[in-house]
């Protein structure tokens, strides 16, 4: 692959997020400055700990719904990966009011930051929300259906927002649709926590974890280290076909969350056998799911040249020994 041969200055909002530390670390091992903004709303100071003595990195505490504070980190910036949104669907459904400040406010406060700092470029976490009540497999970015959550409409609303400063601005764009990021520095804790940490911490404490539905919904897991290669190939692509567009990000296969929880208990019980008889306890459908969520990663293959490095059991393996040595 491609390698940024000149030192670049990237801003990262969110991260001291899962996904935002991740990036942060991985382009400050490669040596460029990175300048992280992040509010610690959802995200967390341990992460971003290891890089603060690192020269190369900048710590900006900050909200994306202040446009002074945007307008503050994109200064001297070459490209924005922005991170920063409050994820899940429960927490959208609960306070849909926040989830569209941040996530739609904000987010505009970004491109018109961006747009007026004349960034490089502006790459955006979009979201596998987007594609709604389609019930068409493997998702095609061409084809969306209606969202079924207010999350959902925010993750839609950013992809036309950005459309429109594409083409009325020339502010070029790249939105990755994530699908169902794992990982390390996944946060485990709290009430919209994702399934495979929260997962692992009951099981590590020998407590039942309970599978919304009967199991058989099932999801296109995708570890983060394919996440971070993704987000870098959007900033390389020399295409001018391959900018101002959306991707899926993604593995692209799915594993039902029957067949997560077993390779969760395999991996675990290498190190704690009293996993092996942890039951699993089966409750109600969650509103505002969908039944099954399977990417098609072709377009992300042809313009950007995509080669997942992991797959979901190698990812999770990688996830299980991370959290083992770090939840303890």
């Amino acid at each position: 692959m491609n390698s940024l041969k000149q030192i670049h200055t990237i801003l990262i909002t969110g991260g001291a997020g899962f996904i935002g530390s991740n990036l942060c670390q991985y382009f400050l091992e490669k040596g460029h400055q990175v300048r992280c903004l992040d509010n610690f709303a959802t995200g967390h100071r341990r992460n971003i700990e290891p890089f603060l003595q690192n020269q190369g990195f900048q710590l900006i505490e900050g909200d994306i719904r202040d446009l002074k504070m945007c307008q503050r980190a994109v200064e001297g910036v070459d490209y924005v990966l922005h991170q920063a949104a409050l994820g899940s669907v429960p927490r959208s459904i609960h306070d849909p009011i926040t989830s569209n400040e941040v996530n739609v406010s904000g987010f505009l406060n970004m491109l018109v930051a961006s747009r007026d700092a004349q960034v490089k470029r502006f790459i955006y976490a979009a979201s596998s929300s987007t594609y709604g009540d389609s019930e068409s497999l493997p998702k095609v970015e061409e084809v969306i259906g209606k969202p079924l959550s207010p999350y959902a409409i925010t993750k839609y609303v950013n992809e036309l927002y950005a459309e429109i400063f594409s083409r009325t601005y020339g502010l070029e764009t790249i939105g990755l649709r994530y699908f169902n990021v794992f990982g390390r520095r996944q946060d485990p804790d709290g009430a919209y926590a994702a399934v495979i940490p929260k997962f692992v911490k009951l099981l590590m404490q020998h407590e039942s974890p309970v599978i919304n539905g009967d199991g058989l919904f099932s999801r296109d897991f995708t570890y983060i280290d394919n996440v971070v290669q993704m987000n870098e190939l959007a900033m390389l692509t020399q295409n001018p076909e391959a900018v101002n567009t959306v991707y899926n990000t993604a593995y692209g296969d799915r594993t039902t969350l029957n067949q997560m929880v077993t390779l969760l208990k395999e991996y675990l019980t290498h190190y704690d056998s009293k996993i092996a008889s942890v039951d699993i306890v089966y409750g109600p459908n969650r509103a505002g799911d969908i039944p099954h969520s399977l990417a098609s990663v072709e377009k992300a293959k042809r313009l950007l040249h995509y080669q997942p490095r992991y797959s979901f059991s190698e990812g999770l393996k990688e996830a299980v020994d991370w959290y083992w040595h770090n939840l303890q």
